[in-house]
């Protein structure tokens, strides 16, 4: 069977290929053996054709740019199928408009489109926002970009590898319901059901990008003349709150203005748009966890940071923000790593069923296996190929000694496991959770090592989020009959395009450790604050650190662990008890962030009361289109601000 394929010549025959009768809701209770006989779509239906990886390949470069800066900015990743699906839809449309296209792009073919597109846009790129961002706050310079982009290109690699020998126990067999799976494919399903349906969801998406664009050409480009140099026509934040004042200057005894604590609205929808998604639960608690941060723990902090383990001062004058950035660092970080650790050893159940072998199936369906799920010959090999190429780079330029860059590997195969199964069971990866067990084990083997401390964490990290999202998308392409084998060379491809653009967008959006570390720091980087913060503890060990910081990271500690088991023991008041990941990262990011992050929400919230029907149909277009237009745009100004405004 030939892998790729020639595409429909004509739209007669594209609409034999046209979407099944039975909708993913059926379909995902079918047995293996019923998937076979009534949903496979056998071996000629048009999927894996080299449009479908072109539209795939440039999707996800785009949205490659949007998933790092969003990532910079929150910690978070966002899914990219269903962005891409409606985009490739309505663009295609367009092409066929044009005339530029022969025939409409089939159903299983878009299914192999998101399947490249999520490989580029947000699986390859994970490392990037967490360990090789911490490194950077931890060295003070970028890695080489041929350094970084093997390490990319090969734990890519390797992560969709291990995928390959999970998919038919947790898809076929077990049916787990990876909910972004179900999601993506339900998408397809209505887009070609309804044509005219999805067009009104693409133009809702154009027009949100065009609104979201206008705000970075407005704040960031540098084209107004002011006595500090260049800056955008309207400030990137609003300072409304200055009226308001608290904690006092050393030099002069004059009060902190809001502003300097971070307290102003920002002039961008990202925030505002990712907090639609996040919920209003979590960003309630993060708005609580800023607010306390800046009214009482940061000026509490400008006495306290500036004093040694003696009580002698350090320095004369106190700095609010690095007040702030110290106290909230060291109290967030903790209550995400302790939270993480603890919701993952009580999924013990998740953990032992995904250590148990896979039961064997029989009957016809297995001998149909070779002709479309991936050869286990196909995963020996990219194993060796991206497992030996990781564990040389590690050794070359991290030094991590061989036996244990091995070890890594075989970790991360049962690491990946427990990722993916808990990934089609809750639609969370605990990708954090997975990168602090490498931290902590490493911390015991290495010693005294942040650099590969971090890296051996990565390693994980980054190999269980492309492992998870591939089966995702095998869910979406299982739920509509697609060739499993056909669609994993999708997702493959799309690491080629991943690395590219996630190198690239890194040392663009982030030129120097300046824009993460300096006071008045662009991006926050959450997730990476949180690995440096557990690296250092390692490197320097608990009692070389600042009494403050010993006192905060404590507290932290019994916070997050203290929220988790509030939530396990009392799930039916869940949302009233505080949300671990709200609190944790609420102290991490700036105000301004969580006050637009709860905004969002809160309008999400308001739009699904008074039009649930609308709420549902548009929220994720809307909000997909809002965070790509500025992200992209905020890549576009950045470009030109480092070339022709120069």
């Amino acid at each position: 069977m030939a892998l790729f394929q020639k595409a429909p010549k004509t739209a007669a025959e594209a609409a034999q290929w046209g979407p099944l009768a039975l909708g993913p809701d059926k379909v995902k209770d079918m047995t293996e053996a019923e998937w076979y006989a009534k949903i496979y779509r056998g071996p000629e239906a048009p999927q894996l054709t080299w449009r479908a990886v072109l539209m795939g390949s440039l999707l996800g470069f785009a949205l490659a740019f949007t998933n790092l800066y969003v990532g910079l900015k929150t910690g978070w990743g966002l899914g990219v199928a269903i962005t891409a699906c409606i985009l490739s839809f309505a663009i295609w449309n367009a092409l066929l408009a044009f005339k530029l296209a022969r025939s409409p792009m089939t159903i299983l073919e878009n299914n192999c489109m998101q399947s490249t597109a999520s490989s580029a846009g947000y699986a390859t790129g994970g490392t990037v926002v967490s360990a090789i961002t911490a490194l950077l706050m931890i060295q003070g310079h970028h890695l080489p970009w041929h350094v970084l982009a093997m390490w990319t290109f090969f734990l890519g690699i390797l992560g969709t590898a291990l995928a390959i020998p999970m998919k038919r126990n947790m898809i076929n067999r077990e049916r787990l319901p990876f909910p972004s799976g179900l999601a993506a494919a339900t998408t397809l399903q209505s887009l070609y059901s309804d044509g005219a349906e999805a067009l009104r969801k693409a133009k809702a998406l154009l027009w949100a990008a065009v609104v979201g664009a206008l705000f970075p050409l407005l704040t960031q480009l540098p084209v107004k003349e002011t006595p500090e140099g260049k800056t955008g026509l309207l400030p990137e934040h609003l300072h409304l709150f200055d009226f308001l004042g608290w904690g006092k200057n050393r030099a002069d005894q004059s009060s902190y203005k809001a502003s300097d604590w971070f307290v102003a609205i920002e002039n961008s929808p990202v925030m505002v748009a990712a907090g639609a998604l996040m919920g209003l639960r979590t960003t309630i608690w993060m708005l609580v966890s800023a607010t306390v941060l800046a009214f009482a723990l940061g000026p509490w902090g400008l006495g306290q940071e500036w004093q040694n383990p003696a009580g002698e001062l350090k320095y004369a004058v106190s700095i609010p923000q690095k007040a702030w950035r110290e106290v909230g660092l060291w109290l967030g970080a903790p209550i995400l790593v302790s939270s993480g650790l603890l919701l993952f050893a009580l999924q013990w159940k998740t953990i032992v069923a995904a250590l148990r072998p896979p039961k064997q199936g029989a009957g016809e369906a297995d001998r149909l296996v070779s002709d479309t799920e991936v050869p286990s010959s196909w995963m020996w090999a990219l194993v060796a190929f991206g497992g030996g190429g990781t564990v040389i780079v590690a050794h070359e330029y991290f030094s991590i000694p061989w036996h244990l860059g091995v070890l890594a590997i075989v970790m991360t195969f049962f690491l990946s496991l427990v990722a993916c199964r808990a990934t089609g069971e809750t639609d969370i990866t605990p990708i954090g959770a997975m990168g602090k067990v490498m931290q902590l084990t490493y911390g015991v083997l290495i010693k005294q090592n942040a650099v590969s401390n971090l890296m051996s964490a990565s390693v994980t990290a980054n190999a269980a989020g492309s492992s998870a999202d591939l089966l995702n998308d095998l869910k979406a392409g299982y739920l509509l009959g697609a060739n499993p084998r056909r669609q994993f060379i999708a997702q493959l491809l799309g690491v080629i395009t991943g690395t590219v653009a996630t190198t690239w967008g890194f040392y663009l959006l982030v030129p120097s450790a300046d824009v993460l570390l300096g006071d008045s720091a662009k991006y926050p980087a959450p997730a990476a604050a949180s690995w440096k913060a557990v690296a250092d503890v390692f490197q320097f060990g608990i009692a070389n650190m600042h009494a403050t910081h010993r006192t905060l990271m404590f507290w932290g500690l019994g916070l997050g662990a203290l929220f988790v088991l509030l939530e396990h023991f009392f799930p039916q008041h869940k949302k009233l008890l505080p949300s671990a990941s709200g609190v944790g990262l609420g102290l991490i990011l700036p105000f301004f962030n969580p006050l637009s992050m709860f905004l969002g929400a809160l309008i999400a919230f308001f739009w699904e009361k008074k039009n649930r029907e609308m709420s549902e149909r548009y929220l994720v277009p809307v909000v997909a289109g809002l965070i790509a237009g500025a992200a992209l745009m905020g890549v576009v100004v950045t470009i030109l601000s480092l070339t022709v405004l120069a």
